[in-house]
């Protein structure tokens, strides 16, 4: 029986881009700035995980999203791109440098009156909100070694509906790697064998970029 996926070559990823995802000028910008960073512009989402983004916010009729791990700017300007004038989007990041990145192109973008930067560890900013305060839809995008504990406290934080979206499950196919025991890897094959067994959720993974789990709370 032939295979029931497609692999994808630096030009087919490229024709998928280019079909499938819309990369304006400000996204542009902004990841040829966060690309001359260097070897840690591997932190920002691709076009396509950007355009997924930016549908499934809107799909459900998103209003109030979370995003940990803001890095540069990408993905969140994706997630306020997909909610309404009035919707609002928490985004925690760590470091500050980045977020001076992304402050100038949210203005860019006209999406700041919609995005609170909260500095700090992740859990921080979820244990400081306020006890009744929900979301809508979450991504997951910080620390690898943390995935357990933030797939869990957004859960909590998250209606019946909404969606949590969580990247690099397939963390460069390390996952596969029994003898990769690191931190990261180890925290992140514990994540995606919980949620395959958790009722709590409807669950999708995705070959996107580098894996992408959509989890719907029942």
């Amino acid at each position: 029986m032939p295979p029931k996926f497609t692999s994808l070559d630096e030009d087919l990823h490229g024709y998928l881009v280019e079909h499938g995802s819309r990369q304006d000028d400000v996204l542009r910008r902004l990841a040829a700035e966060t690309g001359a960073l260097g070897d840690v512009a591997v932190m920002q989402v691709a076009p396509d995980q950007g355009a997924l983004l930016t549908l499934m916010v809107r799909a459900i009729g998103a209003r109030r999203a979370l995003e940990l791990g803001t890095f540069t700017g990408y993905s969140a300007i994706c997630i306020a791109r997909g909610l309404p004038p009035d919707g609002r989007l928490l985004a925690c990041e760590l470091s500050e440098e980045w977020t001076k990145i992304a402050r100038r192109y949210f203005a860019e973008a006209g999406v700041e009156d919609r995005i609170e930067l909260r500095l700090g560890p992740a859990m921080d900013a979820l244990r400081a909100l306020p006890v009744d305060e929900s979301f809508d839809f979450a991504f997951i995008d910080a620390d690898k070694s943390g995935y357990p504990e933030y797939y869990e406290a957004v859960l909590d934080r998250l209606r019946a509906g909404g969606v949590v979206m969580i990247d690099n499950v397939l963390h460069g196919g390390a996952v596969l790697d029994r003898d990769d025991d690191s931190p990261g890897n180890r925290a992140i094959r514990e994540l995606n064998e919980r949620i395959a067994s958790d009722e709590r959720v409807d669950v999708a993974m995705l070959g996107v970029a580098d894996g992408i789990t959509l989890a719907l709370k029942r």
